[in-house]
Formats: structure tokens, C-alpha cells, sequence
């Protein structure tokens, strides 16, 4: 097998840190958006759970109509970059009605189902071989692409708030730009004309599958919850452009989980790098009543090894999936995972963030500790395996 152009890669990478820039531009300028229309504290669950149901509907119809599979990879890559980013646009024109936000932020989800998981069935096509490795960059490009907002909103506190939401569409569109420079991967992919309904049963069936869709379903609970109560964590001691540029490191620091965890793959297998991931991310949850209170070196030190350890795992996770999936169907397979995932996602969030409103926050945080427990449990007859 010839070796991988040097450049795909980077340009994945890119590309998929652009594209899901997306996912928290409303998110960095919240503050700004409570002080100017009155906005309650929890606005930013319900817009998040807007985006996240959204991307829920759009990998339900990207897995059931197997567009993934049946069109380019790439092109359908491209027109969803360039759909979420005029979503984007269109929630910065309209961003006084929040009812009209919430659609928007909606349509963004959608189209972020073009994004996330195609970005990662573009990557098996390239990479036969050290898939782990591969994906420990793009998911760690999900991650920071995740945080770009935070860091936007930090580097640039002089702008009006307008200029980070329409910053980040522009970002967008240039990653969906960027995807078209790959071309096709040297083994043509295998295409569809119509969904295989075996190949997705696999999530059930098959017990290697099954049993890393259940450790992403775990995942899946903890993560992205953490995600949405960071500021508010971060909230107990900073401020201001402090508090975004710390939320940015928190939140950036998965990417170098996954860029760490995807190398140690090569080694150990993906399946015991995601069950360390899960164990550590799972105990920073049982010690969050007790280090909420700890000395800022200890608390800040404890949010990074969080960050770093929650995020860690997910490429692993996509790699066993794809790795045992049947190639004409790895795109809806992935998908259908994620529609799951994220639903279950949502409902975390909607769960954490009411909770954290009436009851002690590092208290609420042990909850999120459910997830890691069940991937840990999922992944036995996996990490037994050695895989």
C-alpha cells in the first residue's frame, strides 16, 4: 500500500477545525447576549441543546439516507461547511428573537451532521492503517475547532460580539473550501445506491461494535455537559476575558488528549486508551465536590487533566467502530453512532444544567460520572482483546 501524501492530514485537521468552529459561536458571546437582551443563565442550555437535537435530526438523515456513503465524501463535506456557516450568519442577523435563535442554532446542528462524522469517514478512506493516530488529530481538530470561539472571544475582547459569530462562519466556509484539495484517496470508496440496513444493525449485533458504540454512548454523557458547565465552573474564580482564555485551555487541552492517545494506540490498542481516558475522566467526576473547594493550582490542574482525559478517548472510539464496520457502510455506521450519542448528550445536558441551578455544583458534577462507569463497563470483552 502506498504511503498517505503528507499533506492530508494537515489539510483534515484543518478543515475539521474550521467547520466545527461552529459549535460554540453563540456559546463565547452569551455573556454579551444576556447583558443586551435580559437573557436568563439558562439560555445558553436551551441554545445548546438547540444545536445538539439539530445535529441528533441531521445524522438520523444522513445515516438513513446514506449520503455518506452514496455521494463524495468531500463535496458533501463542503456544502454543509457552507451551510452551517450561512446559519451562522443568519443567527447573527436575527440574534434579538430568541425563538428565531433557537431555529438557527438548530439549522447549524443539522448541517454539523455533514461535518463532524463525514471528517472522520474521509479519514478511514485515507488511512488503512494507524487510523487511531489519524483520528487522534481530528477529533483533537473537533476539539479545538469546539474552543475557537472561547479563543476568539479572548484575543479579541475589543470587538463587538457581531465579530466573533460572523468571524467564525467565515472560518467555516473556508474549511469546507479547504476539503476539495484532497481529491480522492487512492483506493476508490466503495459507493452505495441505497442503506444498509444489515450494516447499521451492527450497532447491535455484532459484539466488538456493539461494545465500542456502548463505551461512546458513556462518553457521550460526560463530555459534552462538561463542555456547556465549564464557564460556569471557571465561574467560582474568574471573569471576563480571564474566564474565556481559561475556558479555552480547559477545553483545547482534549485535543492534546487525543493527539497523546491516538500515538499510545499504536501501543497498547485504542481499546485500553479509552478505558484509561474513561477511569481518569471518571474519577476528575467523583472528586469534583472536594476539588471545587482545592487551592487554585490543584483546581486548575484537575479542569486540564479533565479536559485532557474526557475529550481522549473519542477518537478511539470511532476507530473500533470504524475499524469493524463493513467499508461500504462506515459513514452511515458513524453517523447513526453519533445521532445516538448526541441525543444522549442533550438530555445530559438539560439534566446538569437544571440541576446546577438549585443544588451545589461540585455535587451535580459526580452525576456526569454514570457515563465513564458504562463505557467502562462496555469496553471489557475490547480491552481483554487487546484491540
Amino acid at each position: 500500500m502506498s504511503p498517505v501524501p503528507f499533506h492530508v492530514l494537515p489539510v483534515l485537521v484543518l478543515a475539521q477545525f474550521a467547520g466545527t468552529s461552529l459549535w460554540f459561536a453563540v456559546n463565547a458571546v452569551m455573556p454579551d447576549l444576556q447583558l443586551a437582551f435580559g437573557w436568563p443563565a439558562t439560555a445558553v442550555g436551551s441554545l445548546t441543546s438547540a444545536l445538539q437535537w439539530g445535529f441528533i435530526v441531521g445524522t438520523l438523515v444522513f445515516a438513513l439516507l446514506a449520503l455518506a456513503d452514496r455521494f463524495r465524501a468531500t463535496r458533501v463535506f463542503l456544502c454543509c461547511a457552507m451551510a452551517g456557516a450561512a446559519c451562522t450568519v443568519g443567527a447573527w442577523a436575527m440574534v434579538a428573537d430568541f425563538t428565531v435563535l433557537l431555529f438557527w442554532r438548530f439549522a447549524t446542528g443539522f448541517f454539523l451532521a455533514g461535518i463532524y462524522p463525514v471528517g472522520m469517514k474521509i479519514a478511514s478512506q485515507w488511512y488503512r492503517q494507524g487510523l487511531g493516530a489519524a483520528l487522534g488529530y481530528l477529533v483533537g481538530a473537533l476539539v479545538l475547532g469546539s474552543a475557537s470561539a472561547h479563543g476568539l472571544r479572548a484575543v479579541a475582547d475589543a470587538l463587538p460580539w457581531p465579530s466573533i459569530m460572523l468571524g467564525v462562519a467565515a472560518l467555516a466556509a473556508a474549511g469546507g473550501l479547504l476539503i476539495l484539495t484532497l481529491g480522492e484517496p487512492p483506493q476508490a470508496p466503495v459507493r452505495v445506491t441505497h442503506l444498509q440496513w444489515q450494516a447499521l444493525g451492527m450497532l447491535w449485533t455484532d459484539k466488538r461494535v456493539r461494545s465500542s458504540v456502548l463505551g461512546y454512548f458513556g462518553h457521550m454523557w460526560e463530555i459534552y455537559t462538561l463542555w456547556v458547565l465549564l464557564p460556569l465552573i471557571l465561574g467560582t474564580r474568574l471573569s471576563g476575558v480571564d474566564l474565556s482564555c481559561a475556558a479555552f485551555v480547559m477545553l483545547g487541552s482534549g485535543a492534546l488528549g487525543c493527539v497523546l492517545g491516538g500515538h499510545a494506540a499504536r501501543r497498547w490498542g485504542s481499546a485500553r486508551v479509552a478505558a484509561l481516558c474513561l477511569g481518569v475522566s471518571g474519577l476528575c467526576c467523583l472528586l469534583a465536590p472536594l476539588l471545587m473547594h482545592a487551592p487554585d493550582v490543584v483546581f486548575y490542574a484537575w479542569l486540564l487533566l479533565w479536559g485532557i482525559t474526557a475529550a481522549g478517548d473519542s477518537p478511539q472510539f470511532s476507530t473500533l467502530t470504524a475499524r469493524n464496520s463493513p467499508p461500504q457502510a462506515v459513514g452511515s455506521v458513524l453517523t447513526l453512532t453519533n445521532s445516538i450519542g448526541f441525543a444522549i448528550s442533550t438530555l445530559s445536558i438539560l439534566l446538569f444544567v437544571a440541576l446546577s441551578d438549585g443544588l451545589p455544583l461540585g455535587w451535580v458534577l459526580t452525576g456526569l460520572a454514570l457515563g465513564p462507569a458504562l463505557g467502562l463497563w462496555a469496553l471489557r470483552p475490547l480491552v481483554r482483546e487487546g484491540i
